[in-house]
């Protein structure tokens, strides 16, 4: 793994970013640490995701995520 930010997008769900960066609220994610970011702007934890996709239905638009090999 590289020393930067890495971000993976999981299918009608959150962003997994993977640090080193800092969050808008001054929280410091360490290189290697894995946070899950909201991307249907329903979660009551935001900027983090809580499984609110899950039942407000959300549906990502236009990008699908890589398929993991079988």
């Amino acid at each position: 793994m590289s020393d930067g930010v890495h971000i993976e997008l999981r299918k009608d769900g959150p962003a997994i970013v993977t640090g080193p960066f800092t969050l808008d609220d001054g929280v410091e994610v360490a290189a290697g640490e894995k946070v899950a970011l909201c991307r249907c702007g329903a979660s009551g934890r935001k900027p983090r995701c809580d499984g609110a996709h899950k039942a407000a239905g959300f549906e990502a638009a236009g990008v699908e995520p890589p398929r993991k090999p079988d």
